[in-house]
């Protein structure tokens, strides 16, 4: 009797794991991409034999283009499987439906949404693309696992080519409440897509109870059950729903903020800056993250607690993306004058600037350089699927030194809520004086609070949330799955205001 074969996994997402560019010779090369995502799958893939499906960054089809495929797999232990996108497929189902709808839809911001019926149509068009590639790879004992926004309707395509595989869905980006997701055309079209997955995972136990109040609200005819862990459809097929908070390498982060170059990096940064409390904030340039907001809180802080200027630098790096849209644009140009006007009004001659401003991508050891040399970590997103740069800077103090300074609105704070500052990020003075708290925290306290953020990093790494998803994947019942921390915002700083101020 033959023997059965190994179950594998086939990873479906926008990007894949390598990038791939002309050379000056004319020829393309490839560089493995980087991220969370890729460094948890890439050991899971390359012990199954697996196949990651996705466009590989090129918008016209290039002659060489599989032997460069070919070379970046075969370093990585697993097939590469390309989708092949022109660049009117990348304006309408990119930077149109994915970006300017579900993007701002999803994050509450639906009044900067472009509900245009031709993004639609493109969006639609593309997923049925990467179905096609999906299933020219996938067999129908692989678990077919697709990541993100942008293929919410891959596995009704699948299911509609045919395929009977299980299939699993993760949402990177945050899923929005009811009154939100019913301003979008296609609602009932996109919720009954998603229920063609067997698992759909969320980021935070908020989007899982977001999806269940739509799905409830929408689609009456379906049964919830087990807290909402399991959906019933009329068919009798089972789809479960859960949530998985993603992690980071807290180890690989870790050796490197150890790293004599790194150490290095961040002394010539210390010094650069002498005796200057060193505040950092790390986004990518997105109107999500709430750089304007963060940086009038850092203006309020320097003129409600004067003694903060010449004593603190805020350094804000923003990272280059989706410069093609116009409010990213429009973004850059408001940040930039913040910047200005912020660093004219408070630059004293002896040499002290507030805000270092700083445009442009950092590799890898520029990043942990920077996380390492900061004393405070600003994290302040008007709402995010769960925020990583919060755990790399958690994972990079390994002196322990560290103060982060949390948005309740990150999708990060119900894991790491017992030792950062929380703050609103529309609450312009209860984010000053949280800067303020951080500047004068006692050494114990500090040390005390990284300790415990520490901990839950290293605890709820990237590893263990593949892991997780994987074993649901296969799981017969959810409940046996602990659910994750949540969080609710506590009113006790409200009360402190009128309790200081008006006693």
């Amino acid at each position: 009797m033959a023997e059965s074969r190994p179950r594998r996994l086939v990873i479906v997402s926008n990007r894949l794991p390598f990038v791939i560019t002309p050379a000056a010779d004319g020829s393309l090369v490839s560089r493995p991409g980087s991220g969370g995502l890729v460094t948890a799958l890439l050991p899971v893939l390359r012990d199954r034999g697996g196949v990651w499906v996705g466009w590989p960054g090129l918008v016209d089809h290039e002659a060489d283009l599989e032997a460069a495929l070919a070379s970046a797999a075969g370093k990585a232990g697993y097939r590469l499987a390309p989708v092949a996108l022109s660049a009117e497929d990348q304006a309408g189902f990119y930077f149109g439906f994915s970006n300017q709808v579900l993007w701002p839809l999803f994050h509450d911001l639906q009044s900067l949404c472009n509900f245009d019926p031709a993004y639609w149509r493109s969006y639609c068009a593309v997923n049925h693309n990467y179905a096609q590639a999906v299933l020219a790879e996938a067999r129908q004992d692989d678990f077919v696992w697709v990541h993100d926004y942008q293929l919410l309707l891959l596995g009704a395509e699948l299911r509609r080519g045919g395929l009977t595989a299980p299939l699993g869905f993760f949402l990177h980006i945050p899923f929005p409440p009811l009154d939100i997701y019913l301003k979008l055309p296609w609602r009932f079209t996109l919720l009954r897509a998603l229920l063609e997955y067997d698992l759909i995972g969320f980021q935070t136990l908020h989007d899982q109870r977001n999806f269940t109040q739509c799905v409830r609200a929408l689609l009456p005819e379906l049964r919830l059950t087990h807290r909402g862990s399991r959906a019933r459809l009329p068919d009798g097929r089972q789809v479960r729903i859960g949530a998985f908070p993603i992690g980071i390498d807290a180890a690989a982060f870790q050796r490197q903020a150890r790293s004599p170059t790194v150490l290095a990096a961040a002394d010539a940064l210390r010094a650069e800056l002498p005796n200057r409390e060193l505040i950092l904030g790390v986004d990518r340039l997105d109107y999500t993250k709430g750089i304007p907001q963060r940086l009038e809180a850092f203006r309020t802080a320097l003129h409600r607690h004067p003694e903060l200027q010449e004593r603190v630098t805020l350094i804000q790096v923003v990272v280059p993306s989706r410069d093609d849209i116009p409010q990213y644009r429009d973004l850059k140009t408001r940040i930039e004058q913040l910047v200005g006007e912020i660093n004219g009004e408070f630059t004293r001659p002896g040499g002290w600037v507030p805000i270092h401003y700083v445009y442009r991508a950092l590799d890898r050891l520029d990043l942990v350089a920077y996380y390492r040399a900061a004393h405070i970590a600003l994290v302040t997103p008007l709402k995010d699927g769960m925020n990583l740069v919060a755990k790399e800077f958690c994972a990079c103090s390994v002196d322990s030194d560290g103060v982060l300074i949390l948005s309740e609105f990150a999708g990060a704070v119900a894991q790491l809520q017992h030792g950062a500052l929380l703050v609103n990020p529309y609450d312009l003075e209860g984010t000053a004086d949280a800067i303020h708290q951080a500047c004068s925290m006692a050494a114990a306290e500090r040390r005390k609070r990284m300790q415990l953020l520490r901990r839950a990093v290293s605890r709820q790494n990237v590893f263990r949330w593949v892991n997780g998803f994987l074993e649901a994947a296969i799981a017969s019942d959810l409940d046996t799955f602990p659910l994750p921390d949540d969080y609710l915002p506590s009113a006790e700083a409200e009360h402190a205001f009128w309790d200081t101020e008006l006693a």
